[in-house]
């Protein structure tokens, strides 16, 4: 993590009368691979189910991929385009870069003794092994050379390189194998080089004879091309084979002002992503050295952005490994309960009228949200539907809800996000289908991603028209439904539904600056409101009177939000923050943060609501808000995100008095983090036990589900 910057000019506008201003930001990006730091901990801890460990492991490689084709690419661009300003935590892009290659150069170092020092021999242990090619018995190999012959060999295409033969184009995070050839009847060593890229289609973790009995026997792709590679050069000898990866720049550059059609534009520049600059090269570490260097010379790479793996590339291909049937090495099942009155034989509209709902995924079905887009398609009295869709399932029911209200002659607008970063191509997908059935279908606006969940369905009730919303944490989608961890709130109340109504409106037409009463909505208030209510903390602990924050959410970017929680800790706030992923902000210094505490919880569930608690307002209650937006620039101005109160008193009790409290408590999956940047694990007291909020929530989740079963049905009828 990077340390504090004591000589940083930046000045926080929001420190107190005579007080001298300091600052102290911990950087981004190091922030960032210190939580992938975690999650790799996850797959070092036998705590876990094995084949849980090994998923964690994979989830590790998909996130560094992602941070080297976004972050570290536009590092890179910062550099070469000579940009030398520091990012507010006192560091250039050149420093950053530095420091970012050690500490992805420890990380994967990590990653990989885990693999092959307790992964490996632990899956062998319980007779799932992993096969090299020079461990591989004879009738083993006879099998892998029948299997290259029969599968692999017709779809490889060999590309030599020289004179005649330009170095080729590799795809992004594609697998490649780089041979060293001879021609046997010459005398010097020519050292010629080919290239065989590796179609995606092929499996890339292969079952060793998998029709036979005994242990569960799996070999990499790459060894199998590297065992027979031979086959494809004849008259030459084979001197070496070594598979690589190159990863490059996928972040799409979008002049939404220029672009005439933002959806043809967009499909332009995702086929031009695999021509995106080299920004990291993985490769087996004993790669000859006129290998290594001819692919550093083509890809335009300096050393510090290779790689020398000791190991099988692209270990997300693990992930594969959770299909098998062995669910002795995985968490105990837990299918999400139906723990809320709003199930498929309720009206969802009736019950709404009467009372807000709350749900709390995974431990609670997504069914029913679905649900109510699909009794809203259905609904004689429903009028319209207005959805926001960021992103969504491979097989959503949510689109096929709204293909089937509008083809029943509904007014169905949907905001569909083409810029939802590596979802572009799903979305296109998703906006055709919909514009194809009639739907309504706009992209937000300009310079803006649409990241706010909301539903809005309007119903003709008699002589009235009712609006009924739904506003989420998480996106549409029943599948990450079952792995993050999310808010769904219901509601039918006027002032809520009624922002909702005029932010659909600023959507789908022209709106310079709606404005918004009860919803707290980026880029228009979210901000704004936020340092207001912190600094109205503030103000009450200045007067002696009790004064409160929680905050839960995946990431505490913005500099000015940091700069009003310093003042609110200075004037003697109670900071208690929940931040998953990245935190910039320096908990415990004493002067500036020391009223701060910072956990991260990284377990079974990825935590990704965001929940905001302060404990003062106007009205004297305490404000409790959910919602899609964390704390970083591109949230608060770069996006549309919305917040929502919670006004529900038995609904506000359950996220004070359970929710968030059992979060606070954890101490399994809990790190908390420390003013050096370490995150450690909680200290426990002498006898206390071990507490995991995710264990707790599945067992409560289960108990509410028993007891509703034991209940009988109520809609009520009272108007709000």
């Amino acid at each position: 993590m990077a340390k504090r910057n004591p000589r940083s000019k930046s000045k926080s506008r929001t420190s107190l009368p005579g007080e001298p201003v300091r600052t102290a930001y911990f950087n981004r990006e190091l922030s960032w691979l210190a939580f992938n730091r975690r999650v790799l901990e996850q797959a070092q801890s036998k705590r876990h189910p094995l084949l849980e460990r090994v998923k964690f492991l994979a989830i590790v490689c998909s996130n560094l991929d992602e941070f080297f084709e976004i972050r570290v690419a536009g590092l890179i661009q910062q550099v070469d385009s000579g940009v030398m300003e520091p990012s507010f935590d006192g560091l250039g892009a050149r420093e950053q870069l530095r420091r970012i290659h050690s500490v992805v150069a420890s990380l994967v170092d990590d990653v990989y003794r885990c693999w092959q020092e307790q992964l490996v021999p632990a899956l062998a242990a319980e007779n799932i092994q992993f096969r090299s090619g020079a461990e591989l018995s004879e009738g083993e190999l006879a099998w892998v050379r029948a299997y290259f012959r029969e599968q692999v060999y017709p779809v490889l295409t060999p590309l030599a390189l020289d004179q005649s033969h330009p170095f080729p184009q590799l795809g992004n995070k594609t697998l490649n194998v780089a041979v060293s050839l001879d021609n046997p009847e010459t005398p010097e060593n020519e050292k010629l080089v080919a290239i065989l890229p590796v179609p995606r289609i092929l499996p890339r973790l292969v079952a060793l004879a998998p029709t036979k009995t005994g242990p569960q026997r799996f070999i990499f792709l790459s060894e199998i091309i590297k065992l027979c590679a031979g086959d494809l050069f004849p008259g030459y000898r084979l001197n070496g084979a070594y598979s690589f990866r190159v990863t490059r720049n996928s972040d799409l550059y979008i002049d939404e002002e220029e672009a005439e059609n933002l959806l043809k534009k967009i499909e332009e520049e995702l086929r031009n992503l695999r021509r995106g600059a080299a920004v990291r090269l993985e490769i087996e570490a004993d790669v000859k050295d006129h290998i290594f260097e001819t692919l550093c010379e083509h890809l335009e790479l300096s050393h510090e952005y290779v790689f020398r793996l000791n190991g099988p590339l692209n270990l997300l291909r693990l992930m594969s490994l959770a299909d098998l049937d062995r669910p002795d090495l995985k968490y105990p099942p837990f299918a999400p309960v139906q723990a809320s009155p709003l199930h498929e034989n309720v009206n969802h509209f009736d019950l709404i009228q009467g009372r807000d709902v709350l749900l709390f995924h995974p431990y609670e079905s997504f069914e029913p949200v679905v649900q109510l887009v699909q009794q809203a398609a259905e609904d004689p009295q429903v009028l319209a539907i207005k959805q926001t869709l960021y992103r969504t399932s491979g097989d959503s029911p949510v689109v096929r809800a709204l293909i089937e209200a509008s083809r029943n002659g509904k007014q169905v607008t949907a905001l569909v996000e083409l810029k939802a970063r590596f979802d572009e191509a799903n979305n296109i997908q998703w906006a055709r289908q919909l514009e194809e059935a009639g739907v309504h279908v706009v992209y937000g606006l300009i310079g803006h991603k649409t990241h706010c969940k909301v539903c809005l369905v309007v119903r003709r009730e008699g002589r009235h028209m009712r609006h009924y919303a739904h506003l989420g944490t998480g996106n549409y989608n029943p599948r990450t439904a079952r792995l993050y961890t999310d808010l769904s709130y219901f509601t039918a109340r006027a002032n809520l539904t009624g922002d909702a109504a005029h932010l659909f409106n600023a959507l789908t037409g022209f709106g310079r600056s709606p404005v918004f009463r009860h919803l707290l909505v980026a880029p228009y208030n979210l901000h704004r409101r936020i340092n207001e209510l912190i600094r109205r903390e503030a103000r009450h602990a200045m007067a002696g009177r009790p004064a409160r924050i929680i905050v839960k959410m995946n990431s505490l970017v913005d500099k000015a939000t940091i700069d009003s929680l310093y003042m609110a800790s200075r004037a003697g706030v109670k900071i208690d923050l929940i931040i998953r992923g990245i935190c910039c902000l320096v908990p415990g210094v004493r002067g500036l943060s020391e009223n701060i505490r910072v956990r991260s919880l990284v377990g079974r569930y990825l935590e990704h609501a965001r929940i905001f608690y302060f404990e003062n307002s106007a009205g004297g209650q305490p404000q409790l808000f959910a919602g899609s937006a964390d704390w970083m620039p591109r949230n608060f101005f770069r996006r549309i995100e919305v917040l929502f109160p919670i006004e529900e008193p038995a609904l506000r009790r359950r996220i004070l008095r359970h929710l968030l409290p059992a979060e606070l408590r954890d101490n399994v999956n809990a790190r908390v983090l420390h003013g050096n940047g370490a995150y450690l694990p909680p200290p426990r007291r002498r006898g206390e036990s071990a507490f995991s909020a995710h264990d707790h929530f599945i067992a409560d989740a289960r108990a509410r589900a028993a007891r509703l079963r034991q209940l009988p049905v109520a809609v009520p009828t009272a108007e709000k």
